[in-house]
């Protein structure tokens, strides 16, 4: 990210914001709400065109993202909502993924059916499941409770370890627990 600028109107959200993710490690991003932090990853995923500067280093890179919204099928179950970005997984690891997180024996309900916090694990696990190369977590631990958090924060971790990953929270413990760098807006 080179030099970054986007505005809506007459509000400029990101000036001049340049960075360098280190390939493999997880960075957490923090700044005030409104700030650019879900512009930027919108401008990562190409959802946006920044108004000047670039983006470098991207090109042929796979792409993941858990967005502030689930964004899911709610017509579909869990498993068919996590394999709509990776058909091939098996049913045993897409079963072992939900009771990592809590979600043991709802294979077979439909997400409508679920509260908001079942809803964010499954969209979480959407993201994490997927072939990536480069993940994007808009706030993704928004609306768990503390015990349901942790476990979940536990679970990326470790199946993210290794692989390139930019988290934007406004909670420094959540920064903290899951990040090895740390970029401020």
């Amino acid at each position: 990210m080179d030099r970054l600028c986007k505005s809506y109107g007459d509000k400029a959200v990101l000036r001049d914001f340049s960075a360098v993710l280190p390939l493999g490690k997880t960075t957490s991003l923090m700044a005030p709400s409104g700030a650019g932090k879900t512009t930027l990853l919108r401008l990562l995923m190409g959802l946006e065109k920044p108004d000047s500067g670039r983006i470098l280093g991207l090109e042929g890179l796979r792409l993941s993202a858990v967005f502030q919204e689930d964004r899911l099928c709610q017509w579909l179950s869990a498993p068919a909502n996590i394999r709509l970005v990776n058909p091939r997984l098996e049913e045993s690891a897409v079963e072992e993924a939900l009771a990592a997180v809590g979600l043991a024996g709802t294979g077979g309900q439909r997400v409508e059916e679920f509260s908001g916090g079942m809803r964010r694990r499954v969209a979480i696990l959407r993201a994490l499941l997927a072939e990536y190369d480069l993940l994007l977590l808009d706030e993704p631990f928004r609306g768990l409770d503390e015990d349901t958090k942790a476990l979940v924060m536990e679970d990326t971790r470790r199946r993210s370890a290794g692989r390139t990953v930019l988290l934007v929270t406004h909670d420094p413990a959540e920064a903290e627990a899951m990040a090895v760098n740390h970029l401020v807006l």
